[in-house]
């Protein structure tokens, strides 16, 4: 018995742990959560040209309201160009 309550406090003790590792020390009780998900721009045109299955020709980046956006401009096959804007921190197409 003692063996299966140990089993279930473990990883109640590990996600208590965790919580208080990341808590913001400004402002007790409210956990902030970290993420690095910031996207490379090899990353945002390899994805880019996977999605639309065309070939950045241009690529630039720009600053956007105080964030990093990268600007690709495509070409297809049948010869469409046109631009796709790409948040740097998320990597979602704006």
């Amino acid at each position: 018995m003692r063996a299966y309550l140990l089993l279930l406090l473990c990883p109640c003790a590990a996600a208590v742990a965790v919580a208080t590792a990341a808590s913001d020390p400004a402002q007790p009780g409210l956990l902030t959560v970290v993420t690095n998900s910031t996207v490379s721009m090899d990353q945002a045109v390899q994805m880019v040209e996977q999605r639309y299955h065309a070939r950045v020709v241009k690529a630039q980046t720009q600053k956007d309201a105080g964030r990093t956006v990268y600007v690709l401009r495509l070409l297809n096959d049948s010869g469409r160009v046109w631009t796709v804007r790409v948040d740097a921190a998320s990597g979602s197409i704006l």
